[in-house]
């Protein structure tokens, strides 16, 4: 039987990656194997391209390209091998990311990011996203009060995190089926509470 693919989505500061291992725990509990990983990265060429991705200004066109590659490079060398052994994957972003930050962030035509999700994942969506979703000031000050140093995306300004948080929403709203709305500005135990609701829908 062939594995499901989970991924999860959200603005910076959605506070979205402190759950990935959490829900993986969870299904291992239940008897699954489960693989944890990330976009962009999840393989050795991949985190090279991450470190550029997020740190090396670059054209708009050569930002979204390098994007594909690395995700074609980590669906050939993780994800398709693990969903085949009837495994499970967790990511920490997939395409959903690159229509909501190059598409809606940036710009770029929506017909371009079709274009390379056609060619690099034709038949494969993850059988469930979960958007973290919170209001933009809120995930401001997360971002505000990190102790690191932030990539070039964190960086950007309120209103291209506007216009990602919205790209991110309007997805949700078209695929309901797939894409499920969490209330990221809730407690940390009510945004598990509905992690957990969910994780019995899709084990059944």
């Amino acid at each position: 039987m062939k594995g499901k693919f989970i991924t999860f989505e959200g603005i910076d500061g959605a506070g979205k990656s402190s759950h990935v291992d959490w829900l993986a725990e969870q299904l291992r509990a239940r008897g699954l194997t489960v693989q944890v990983t990330r976009e962009p990265g999840g393989t050795a060429l991949g985190e090279k391209l991450r470190e550029l991705l997020l740190n090396q200004t670059m054209h708009l066109e050569t930002e979204t390209l390098l994007m594909f590659a690395a995700r074609r490079e980590h669906l050939a060398q993780v994800v398709e091998p693990a969903l085949n052994r009837g495994e499970w994957v967790v990511c920490d972003r997939f395409s959903d990311a690159t229509y909501a930050y190059q598409g809606g962030g940036r710009g770029l035509e929506r017909s371009k990011l079709q274009m390379l999700e056609h060619w690099v994942h034709e038949h494969l969506q993850p059988n469930l996203t979960l958007l973290f979703d919170l209001p933009l000031e809120v995930a401001r000050e997360r971002i505000a009060v990190a102790s690191r140093t932030l990539d070039r995306f964190e960086q950007e300004r309120a209103d291209f995190h506007e216009r990602v948080r919205h790209a991110y929403l309007e997805r949700a709203h078209a695929q309901p089926e797939r894409i499920r709305v969490i209330d990221a500005n809730n407690t940390l135990d009510n945004i598990r509470e509905q992690l957990e609701e969910i994780i019995v829908t899709i084990c059944l």
